[in-house]
């Protein structure tokens, strides 16, 4: 059947927005679906009473500040889409419990970064300096990669990259000894582990300086009106671009030809037919969705290989007293069992506590403030409950979080409590129909790690006809990766479709 639409996005989360976006601003007839009712998958909003609260947006990096921005800007921005940023004046508050604790605050910029662990380790500023330096090198060595399709030049590699070749096969916590960084400073450097699940002593040492970088030099944001506003103005931009959004419409079936190619989807309960189909959705949860006979066997190898990513537990807390009344000056502090990642890792020992009116102080109700806790889980452990202990467990988990923030902080949370919401990996595994609830796609770690996906990213899925964005993709999770794919595949998908009408000028032309 001929297609009706250029291109058929499958899911407005985060990665499927900018690619439709991207797609239809070069002229390209674009279907966006979404099952729910409103766009943004994670990035969106909730209401309990008379608080919005944030789902799961701690802070963004790559937005840089004005005069200054970053890759996730430009991709918003150059779509036309435009968003209210706010910054933070701190990166974050840091407290490990136990013998071996401290109490450690950040703050931002490279210097200030720097000289923040040298207050907290003496001598270890230059060293972890040094990390930085490595990170920017890095960073270029990335993005020659990726322009080249995983196919770099060998000499360019050694002579122009030659510190990415002898530190790209490590893990963080290996190039850090390497620079005598003392395990102190390397824990309070190593905070951030959490925002790409893995811990430092398996996470690859690029992925993880680079994001530490862009949340240092370039700082880290929030929209004012939470991620809802991001996602609401990429549709805007979309619309604009004369792109076409279906809510309320969940696809069920991908579609292929009898070539293999997938030429379309089926969604309430018609097939729509395109050129090219780009999927937001888990690979996973798509071949289930397919003809198995159409999916080549190394896909299914891959998809099947991989390790979930973690997914999280959050108590949403709106509170009847400002965060001036409480005491609460840091927007973001990780409280942790453990200083090793590798122990708060396999003990669920780290929790992260936002106050968003430290940055955004109108984001509820003159004298209210809101919290949130969230610890990083796996859906798998949760304990086996009947549905009648479902809240009994939810219940639990507050109390047991709440209560140990107040002995720690020694603030009343408690009696402020005027709106409370806990989600599990139940929750987001509902909302997201993703494996165990994951928000974190696979998992980044061993022999599949930033390296090894950007190295072999052109055999990724080779599925003709279709294309993976999202935290599943080669950069992992996290909102700015979500929008560093979806560009890349649109863009990718924008040359294909160009270089498909070219060879049918030609081929009319003879």
């Amino acid at each position: 059947m001929e297609p009706l639409y250029d291109v058929i996005v499958v899911g407005a989360g985060n990665g499927g927005l900018v690619a439709a976006g991207t797609t239809a601003k070069n002229g390209f007839k674009t279907l966006l679906l979404e099952k729910h009712n409103l766009p943004g998958g994670c990035a969106t909003s909730f209401i309990r009473g008379r608080f919005e609260f944030e789902p799961s947006l701690h802070e963004l990096s790559g937005v840089g500040v004005p005069g200054n921005r970053d890759y996730v800007y430009n991709i918003i921005h150059d779509l036309g889409a435009e968003v209210d940023w706010r910054y933070e004046k701190n990166m974050f508050r840091a407290i490990v419990t136990g013998p071996d604790g401290y109490d450690v605050t950040v703050r931002s910029g490279i210097k200030g970064f720097c000289k923040s662990v040298d207050e907290a380790v003496p001598g270890s500023y230059k060293k972890v300096m040094s990390l930085f330096k490595l990170a920017k090198h890095d960073g270029k060595a990335l993005d020659y990669i990726t322009r080249k399709k995983g196919k770099p030049n060998k000499l360019v590699m050694a002579l122009r990259y030659g510190n990415f070749m002898r530190a790209a096969s490590h893990t963080v916590e290996e190039v850090e000894k390497a620079f005598g960084i003392p395990e102190k400073a390397r824990n309070i450097v190593n905070t951030y582990w959490c925002y790409l699940g893995v811990p430092t002593s398996e996470l690859n040492c690029m992925h993880y300086l680079n994001m530490l970088r862009s949340y240092v030099e370039f700082g880290a944001a929030m929209p004012a009106k939470r991620s809802h506003e991001i996602s609401e103005s990429l549709i805007k931009a979309f619309r604009d671009n004369g792109g076409e959004v279906w809510f309320n419409s969940k696809v069920t079936g991908f579609l292929t030809d009898d070539s293999g190619k997938v030429c379309g989807v089926e969604v309430n309960g018609q097939k729509i037919y395109a050129k090219e189909v780009i999927s937001n959705i888990i690979p996973n949860n798509v071949f289930n969705m397919m003809d198995q006979k159409k999916i080549p066997s190394v896909d299914l190898k891959l998809a099947n290989s991989r390790e979930f990513g973690v997914s999280v537990s959050t108590i949403y807390l709106g509170l009847d007293c400002s965060r001036e009344e409480l005491g609460i000056d840091d927007y973001t502090t990780f409280i942790m069992n453990h200083p090793d990642p590798k122990v708060q890792h396999d003990t669920n020992g780290l929790y992260i506590v936002n106050c968003l009116n430290t940055v955004i102080p109108e984001s509820s109700p003159k004298g209210t403030c809101t919290l949130f806790f969230t610890t990083l889980c796996y859906g798998k452990d949760l304990p086996d409950l009947k549905p009648e202990e479902y809240k009994k467990y939810k219940n639990e988990l507050a109390e047991k979080y709440i209560g140990e923030y107040e002995k720690l902080t020694g603030k009343d949370i408690r009696s402020h409590i005027e709106e409370i919401s806990v989600a599990t990996p139940v929750t987001f595994a509902r909302y997201l129909d993703t494996p165990d609830g994951t928000i974190y796609g696979y998992r980044l770690s061993d022999w599949d790690n930033l390296m090894a996906r950007v190295a072999h990213e052109a055999k990724e899925y080779t599925i003709p006809g279709l294309s993976f964005v999202g935290g599943h993709h080669i950069r992992g999770d996290g909102y700015c990766s979500a929008y560093y794919t979806g560009s890349f595949i649109g863009s990718r998908v924008v040359r294909k479709l160009r270089a498909a009408q070219e060879a049918e000028k030609e081929e009319a032309s003879r």
